[in-house]
């Protein structure tokens, strides 16, 4: 019993031995561990952006009430999972993006045989109108044509009329026909007092031949139509000159199309015109432009296409609605790109669409403000923004917006503002000819040919004297002489050297004074680059403006000609957005040696 006593001591204190020997040796590691946890959540929510689910452009660095509606600010995660630091740019997981539906389509070339779509209606031609009137006055007795819409035939009875004047003007000529010998002139006055209200030599001879006066004179049809209105009944007394009915004839037609303000330039008269009719399934008729009105409706802001068409049969009726598709001659859709309208969020002369970004690990796309021309068919022309090749979101596109817009990102509602300013066309394209001699400095340097880059340089100082500054006013105006200023020193100082390297020295602040010219009052060349290399300097960096996209660095020339990365793409009319104050910074591009 004692043994047995003795054993279950010894293995106790085995057991505690045992426990505490492990408690110490995992002891040290749980401060460690806990610091490590609670070091990160800081960092995390430090990192932690908060907006407002109602207000996305509140975005404040700690949880609170949104100053604006008071209601509690949302998290939103600041770091994208792809690393993407293009604030224009916004990721969405592939399931988000098979719920909203998204779909995309390549950027194309606009159809050579581009079509416009409008609407209108037939009328009928205004040449082919006439009215009936009374050529006597005197009261209705009878009507043959009692209703509108009647056909009627040259030489058709219409009316009768009593002419209490008229059978006293025939009575004159019957007592003058009897002293015609003595009188020959009364005689001939009453003839003509007859001829006067549209009566004829035959009917004149009637009444003369027959010595009595007729009571009732009939009315005829002077042209052939449709009756489209009916001015008297039975009984009625009319006075000469009274429409008694209007006649059109509807062998030929009008089509009145209504083209707005962005459609003319892309029409002209002899264009062709396929339509169709809303009453006449099936039928399509084909036309010309035959007239473009020159006057704009001040409340539709559209101007009117005719077009002029037999129409046998009678089948095309006025006010009958059109569908039609004009054809255009505008020789510059050949070299333009359309997109379809389901791709567009905002309707005005700058709407936004989202691009897709190539070659990204998780979906991602890029809000582009785009400049958009004429509608052509379920198409519209792009002026600038595009480029054929990109791949757009044409379907779900706004639960793209949406989902920016409450990740506390941009969107259609919630704009960058931009650095570029309205400047003219001339201005833009004196400012082009003057990067051109920019580019041939950075080629120069590229080259490492210090003479020619010193030749170059003074070139730009005489382009820079050809650039008339009163194309520009205002605020516009006092950018660009500081701008030019800027131009001017930096020109002028490697104008004087003739040591490559110091040369490079200056084109630092050449080149970016070219970059805020770029930037702020754009150019016409189609698109250009903005490249960086990270070494210049004692690494502390240097950009450039490029014509082309390869990397041909002008720092260091030969010697690490492929150093750098582009940063930034400027297209022709797009306007460059001003991300100050953005947590975000735009890149894109790979660094390269």
């Amino acid at each position: 019993m004692e043994t047995k006593t003795r054993k279950l001591y010894l293995f106790g204190g085995l057991l505690l031995i045992l426990g505490i020997t492990i408690g110490w040796l995992i002891s040290p590691s749980a401060p460690e561990t806990v610091d490590a946890e609670h070091n990160h959540g800081v960092e995390a929510l430090a990192d932690q952006i908060w907006t407002c689910s109602m207000h996305p452009q509140i975005k404040l660095n700690e949880p609170g009430d949104c100053p604006i509606c008071g209601m509690d600010l949302i998290p939103v995660a600041t770091a994208k999972s792809s690393g993407s630091t293009n604030p224009m740019v916004h990721e969405m997981t592939a399931e988000a993006i098979a719920m909203a539906n998204v779909q995309t389509s390549i950027v194309g070339g606009m159809n050579s045989d581009g079509e416009i779509s409008l609407t209108g209606k037939i009328q009928a031609d205004e040449r082919q109108n006439a009215s009936v009137t009374a050529k006597f006055p005197g009261r209705i007795e009878k009507l043959f044509v009692s209703f509108t819409g009647e056909k009627v035939k040259v030489g058709q009875r219409l009316a009768s009329i009593y002419s209490p004047e008229l059978v006293t003007a025939q009575k004159e000529l019957l007592e003058a026909a009897k002293t015609r010998s003595v009188f020959p002139e009364l005689y001939q006055a009453a003839r003509e007092k007859l001829r006067l209200w549209k009566l004829s030599e035959a009917q004149i001879t009637t009444i003369e031949n027959t010595g009595t006066p007729k009571t009732e004179f009939e009315v005829l049809a002077e042209h052939s139509g449709v009756v489209t209105q009916r001015n008297i009944a039975v009984g009625d007394y009319v006075n000469t000159g009274t429409v008694l009915f209007n006649i059109v004839d509807l062998d030929k037609i009008w089509v009145m199309l209504d083209a707005y303000e962005s459609d003319l330039p892309m029409v002209a008269v002899g264009n062709p015109i396929s339509f169709t009719a809303a009453g006449i399934p099936g039928q399509t008729y084909q036309a010309k432009v035959t007239y473009i009105d020159p006057i704009l409706n001040p409340a539709t802001r559209a101007a009117s296409l005719r077009a002029e068409l037999n129409n046998p049969g009678g089948k095309l009726l006025p006010e009958m609605f059109v569908s039609a598709k004009v054809k255009t001659n505008s020789k510059s859709q050949n070299a333009g790109i359309a997109i379809p309208r389901t791709a567009l969020l905002w309707s005005g002369k700058r709407s936004i669409v989202y691009v897709k970004v190539p070659n990204s690990e998780y979906p991602a796309y890029e809000m582009r403000e785009i400049t958009i021309g004429s509608k052509i068919g379920d198409m519209y022309a792009v002026e600038a923004g595009l480029e054929i090749g990109e791949e757009i979101v044409t379907n779900g596109a706004f639960a793209i917006d949406a989902a920016s817009q409450l990740a506390g990102g941009y969107s259609m509602m919630n704009r960058p503002e931009t650095k570029t300013m309205e400047v003219s066309s001339a201005f833009q394209s004196q400012l082009t000819q003057l990067t051109e001699e920019y580019f041939k400095v950075k080629n120069s340097l590229v080259n490492d040919d210090a003479p020619a880059t010193q030749k170059a340089a003074a070139a730009i100082q005489t382009s820079l004297s050809k650039v008339d500054m009163n194309l520009v006013k205002g605020p516009a105006h006092e950018l660009w002489m500081s701008i030019r200023s800027e131009v001017e020193k930096a020109a002028g100082m490697m104008s004087k050297e003739t040591d490559i390297e110091k040369q490079r020295t200056h084109f630092a602040p050449l080149s970016q004074a070219f970059l805020d010219l770029t930037e702020t009052f754009g150019l016409t060349k189609d698109k250009v680059y903005k490249e960086f290399c990270p070494m210049a300097f004692d690494n502390k960096g240097a950009f450039w403006l490029s014509e082309s996209e390869q990397i041909r660095n002008p720092y260091y020339g030969k010697a690490m000609l492929t150093c750098g990365e582009v940063k930034a793409t400027y297209l022709k009319g797009q306007p460059v957005m001003d991300f100050t104050g953005t947590n975000a910074v735009p890149s894109s591009g790979e660094h390269r040696h």
